[in-house]
């Protein structure tokens, strides 16, 4: 050997996540570490294309791992609107390709709407049109079903027809649009459908655009006029077709079919056939969608199909041929090439792929390496997530060599230097002027004794300077003076209710976040102030939601919140009690906040006018909703509020300065209020729901423009009177 052997890493080892699948319906995704390290709960992160602002969190799940487990399930529990637009799986606070998995179209969950020709209740549970397809589509799509219209509005990415004859004229121009913009019909036969071939003239269908092909009047059977000796097996399927890989059983049999027309389209149109070649599936385009019929009913009367886990198997790749066009199953996609579209870095960002090399698609089955790295790759119309840890890949830890030293990184701390080299820089600085005395005649020569103790009295204080007095270990207040100084932030007054205070805190939090993305406002975090302890001059907006519970302010916070106002400073009570008013006298919380503002020099106040500020600070708004609807704001009232309008103007001439005291009910934190990831805290009471959360979020930002503008609104009220007096 030629000396020791370290082996240095980090002190945490890095988590990986496995391709995200579903199961039972619900998307998953198992996070990996490398050996047993004791209890732990990773966070996994769902992230996917947002219609308002580009890609977004739409949702986490925890990884809990068991003390001497490598693998855990996180499981998120998601809307499937929210779902289908999960398109990447991160571990929260990791930045490595391992830890992002990809999401395809292979475990988007789909809508299936399911109309059935028989009449409700019609017949056994185990033997109805649509028993099989429930069943079938159990672990892939949600079912909606009723008749043709509601199945409809619900915005189904398959519609299943059982035994469905005939339809009338408004059904099938609602099929038929739904169809052509790019949606797949399949339709399954039966007794009903086959009187609707048996009753046409000729024996035959018309063009029906809700059939691939035209119908034979009575089918074929054993035993029938067009008899069979013995049921017909399934042929194997041909390698153009969407059930492509899929091996038919010899147990599957069919006793009775409808028959298709012969024509010259009809081999092409053929996705399935019987031994003797008659069509079981067929399929055609509509417009940007497709029609396919099963030529057998969706129950096991005229076949064993149903009963069989080809039947799965084939609702599957129907279910996958809604998505994108093309069926995501990479051994059905054989033979093709992979054409890279986005890339994995190391980081786990996806990048554009540029100059990256095509490979076959057989290549995307073997781990990743330099000519196959993970990401995105398109085959043949379809967009396929190619992840660092497919299938049941794990981590292995590394094992050193025997006798190798082990050493992490960032293991040792460092070694705070400043208050000695604040020390120094004061003995030099001491140095220099008695220096500097001494060379230009100013210092006499028996005062050099003087100087001398000088300089010693400046060394001690230097060596006496405390620790805690370096800025490195400036006190919590003082550190939150200095950033409150510095940008904007916003408070809330911590009420000694966990709950309302996180409401708080997070509704400021989503107010700022609203203000970052909408105007030139950048607030700060926000913060929690104590009454009795902390300084208030830092804050623009001071929030205070009611308790019943909070305790009456001593004299000096009294005093504090007075010089807070006359500063400029804004106060907002909210008392949330909006939804208690039933006119039985006052709530609670408007009691406390009685008590709670005895002793404040508050302003008279006025129910905020249609014309006030607040009105049209940013937006033009006519209610100030919160959680809750209605209920007045409270505002600090005009000078003079008989005055006449100023001619001209189209609002009274009111607010020369800001109220310092706003007062409302409506809970407005709590429709403000989102997490550290930006997930909601609280709904909204009330029918309008989205539309009165953006109400709230408007009043924010109108708020904040009235609190840091003044009368910079108001103003405009004035412009044909000042225009006038100018032109004098």
């Amino acid at each position: 050997a030629l000396g020791p052997l370290a082996v240095v890493g980090p002190q945490a080892l890095t988590p990986a996540l496995r391709a995200p699948k579903l199961v039972e319906g619900r998307l998953t995704a198992d996070a990996l570490r490398a050996g047993p390290d004791g209890e732990a709960t990773l966070t996994i992160a769902a992230f996917g294309m947002s219609d308002e602002d580009g890609a977004r969190r739409l949702g986490q799940a925890p990884a809990a791992f068991a003390p001497d487990a490598t693998e855990a399930r996180a499981t998120f529990d998601l809307p499937l609107e929210l779902r289908n637009r999960v398109d990447r799986l991160a571990v929260a606070g990791v930045e490595s390709a391992g830890a992002v998995a990809l999401a395809d179209e292979g475990v988007r969950r789909r809508r299936a709407g399911l109309v059935s020709g028989g009449a409700a209740g019609e017949g056994q549970r185990l033997v109805s049109d649509l028993h099989y397809l429930r069943a079938a589509l159990s672990g892939v799509a949600e079912s909606v079903e009723g008749e043709i219209e509601t199945v409809l509005a619900a915005s189904p990415d398959v519609v299943f027809l059982a035994d469905v004859g005939r339809v009338t004229e408004a059904e099938a121009a609602a099929l038929t649009e739904w169809t052509e913009s790019g949606g797949l019909l399949v339709r399954f036969a039966g007794p009903r459908l086959a009187r609707g071939a048996d009753a046409l003239t000729g024996g035959q269908t018309a063009d029906d655009p809700l059939l691939p092909v035209r119908l034979r009047a009575g089918g074929r059977a054993v035993g029938g006029a067009m008899a069979w000796g013995e049921p017909q097996q399934v042929r194997a399927f041909a390698p153009d077709t969407p059930f492509a890989g899929l091996t038919a059983p010899r147990d599957v049999t069919v006793s009775r079919q409808i028959l298709a027309q012969i024509g010259p389209e009809l081999s092409g149109r053929t996705w399935a056939a019987l031994e003797d070649g008659t069509p079981l599936v067929t399929a055609a385009p509509l417009g940007a969608g497709r029609v396919a019929l099963f030529h057998v009913t969706a129950n096991a009367e005229w076949s064993s199909l149903p009963l069989s886990g080809l039947f799965v198997e084939m609702i599957g790749r129907l279910m996958q041929l809604s998505g994108g066009g093309a069926a995501l199953d990479r051994a059905a996609l054989a033979g093709g090439t992979a054409r890279p579209v986005a890339l994995l870095d190391g980081f786990g960002r996806l990048a554009d792929a540029q100059a990256a090399v095509a490979a076959p698609v057989e290549r995307l089955n073997a781990p990743p390496g330099p000519d196959a790295p993970p990401g995105v790759y398109e085959v043949g119309g379809a967009l396929i997530a190619y992840n660092l840890f497919e299938g049941d890949a794990a981590l292995t830890p590394l094992t050193p060599p025997e006798g190798a030293a082990r050493e992490t990184l960032g293991g040792r701390g460092e070694t705070p230097l400043a208050h000695w080299l604040l020390a120094l820089a004061l003995m030099l600085l001491a140095a220099d002027t008695v220096a500097a005395l001494a060379l230009s005649g100013r210092l006499p020569r028996k005062g050099a004794g003087a100087a001398a103790r000088v300089g010693a009295a400046l060394l001690a204080l230097a060596l006496a300077a405390p620790p805690q007095a370096r800025a490195a270990d400036l006190a919590t207040d003082d550190a939150r003076a200095l950033s409150s100084s510095l940008q904007t932030t916003f408070a809330h007054v911590l009420t000694g209710d966990a709950g309302v205070d996180r409401l708080a805190l997070g509704g400021l939090r989503g107010l700022a976040a609203i203000l970052t993305a909408r105007t030139a406002i950048e607030p700060g975090e926000p913060a929690s102030v104590n009454l009795e302890t902390d300084a208030l001059a830092f804050y623009p907006i001071l929030y205070w939601p009611i308790t019943p519970s909070q305790p009456t302010p001593s004299d000096e916070a009294i005093t504090r919140l007075n010089a807070y106002m006359r500063g400029g400073g804004m106060i907002v009570f909210d008392t949330r009690d909006r939804h208690l008013d039933v006119g039985g006298g006052a709530s609670p919380n408007t009691a406390a906040l009685r008590r709670l503002t005895a002793r404040l020099d508050l302003p008279p106040l006025e129910a905020a006018p249609f014309d006030h500020v607040l009105t049209r600070a940013f937006y033009l708004l006519e209610e100030f909703p919160g959680r809750f609807t209605g209920g007045r704001v409270w505002v600090e009232a005009a000078p003079d509020p008989d005055a006449a309008a100023m001619d001209g103007a189209p609002f009274r001439a009111l607010n020369d300065g800001v109220s310092p005291v706003v007062v409302g009910s409506v809970d407005w934190a709590a429709a403000w209020a989102v997490d550290e990831q930006g997930q909601f805290l609280a709904p909204v009471a009330g029918p309008s729901g989205w539309r009165q959360r953006e109400m709230a979020y408007r009043f924010g930002v109108n708020l904040v423009m009235y609190a840091l503008t003044g009368n910079y609104k108001s103003d405009q009220v004035h412009v044909p009177a000042l225009l006038e007096r100018l032109g004098q």
